[in-house]
């Protein structure tokens, strides 16, 4: 594997080896700031005009790879004219909506599906149109149809309905998941080691900087759980928030939020997956968020809105529940109806895992690659 920044340690991840493409390679990123401060928009999001040329397709195509396996490549680490460059076979895996996009990483317009005209700007974004160059950018070089996979069927919807990479082969491959590392561990015993209380209700939040990443949706949660415990509902409910540290003025909600800030290892993770009644996701946009595939193979209900790529973790009340999108009220709903009777809690949890099994096993999410390597390496 190859990386910007081999920070592991792990012998098969592979970075730049002189000191000087180290030194560069810590820093490309820094050198489209300038550029990127001359787009002022309201989306937070990462914006990669993928811009500062670098050594690795030379490198690759002078290996002996039969194929080269894309992933996370943004932040300047290829450059969009570096992966028309590269004359091996390529499969690329998206984790966001970048390849289709601008720059942006996620977007809520549709210059992805119109194609990025000076007529169809956001009214929330001004300066330098950084997004529409970098699209025209990707349309210029990237002539050659490449393999797309999509973690989520969602992700896939979207390459299809794109300006860029409609008539570009798709494949959908879910991530995978360790059911070994990843599985139930009994829930007093979980509760016990978080010295928590057995008899509780307890809901589980995460995300890396989730209070502040509007796309996570915590907000939405919050009001969804206000609103049960106006109601009447879940008296004695407790939330967990793990990925944060408590924020200074904690949102007030009459009933106890614990925050666990950053866990740096996945037992302290499968703990707290396995002391929960439910993981709740109510993310507005996402891919195939990891806490939901995880949260299954831990024997854990999810619940989320009915949108994007969680409609291919949940079946919907089977291992768990979907709530009307963006909607607090479905959400407490659906929380509600999930932790009413622990039978039907248990019996979805024990579906969440077995689907987790099924779905999402190393082995088969392998054999689905192989197929897709074959493929790339017979059409060359």
């Amino acid at each position: 594997m190859l990386v910007n920044v081999a920070a592991s340690g792990d012998w098969s991840v592979q970075g730049p080896t002189s000191k000087r493409s180290k030194a560069i390679g810590r820093v490309r990123h820094q050198l489209v700031t300038p550029l990127r401060q001359l787009l002022h928009t309201e989306n937070p999001i990462l914006h990669s005009p993928s811009l500062v040329p670098s050594g690795w397709p030379d490198r690759l195509n002078v290996s002996d790879a039969d194929v080269v396996h894309l992933h996370w490549v943004q932040n300047e680490m290829l450059s969009i004219t570096d992966i028309a460059r590269i004359r091996k076979p390529i499969v690329w895996t998206l984790h966001d909506m970048w390849a289709f996009c601008g720059a942006e990483h996620y977007t809520t317009d549709h210059r992805w599906r119109d194609g990025y005209r000076s007529d169809n700007r956001p009214d929330h974004e001004s300066g330098f149109d950084l997004n529409r160059t970098t699209w025209q950018r990707k349309r210029k070089h990237w002539r050659r149809p490449l393999q797309i996979v999509c973690p989520s069927q969602w992700l896939a919807d979207c390459v299809h309905a794109s300006a860029l990479m409609a008539d570009w082969p798709v494949a959908v491959v879910p991530y995978p998941v360790d059911t070994n590392r990843w599985q139930p561990i009994e829930q007093r015993l979980a509760r016990h080691l978080l010295e928590l209380p057995q008899d509780c209700p307890l809901l589980l939040f995460g995300a890396i900087g989730g209070g502040n990443d509007h796309r996570k949706g915590m907000d939405l949660l919050l009001t969804a759980l206000t609103q049960l415990r106006t109601e009447g509902n879940l008296q004695d409910l407790r939330l967990m928030v793990f990925g944060q540290l408590a924020p200074q003025s904690p949102p007030q909600l009459g009933f106890p939020v614990h925050y666990t800030g950053h866990l740096h290892d996945d037992l302290s993770l499968r703990v707290l997956y396995s002391a929960a009644d439910v993981m709740v996701v109510p993310s507005r946009q996402d891919n195939l968020p990891n806490t939901g595939l995880e949260a299954h193979a831990c024997g854990t209900p999810v619940v989320a809105f009915n949108t994007g790529g969680l409609t291919d973790i949940i079946d919907d009340r089977v291992t768990g529940a979907l709530a009307e999108p963006f909607e607090p009220a479905s959400l407490a709903a659906a929380i509600s109806w999930v932790l009413a009777n622990p039978k039907r809690r248990n019996a979805l949890g024990a579906a969440a895992r077995k689907r987790a099994e099924c779905l999402w096993a190393p082995r088969r999410i392998a054999g689905l690659y192989k197929k897709i390597y074959l493929s790339a390496i017979e059409s060359k």
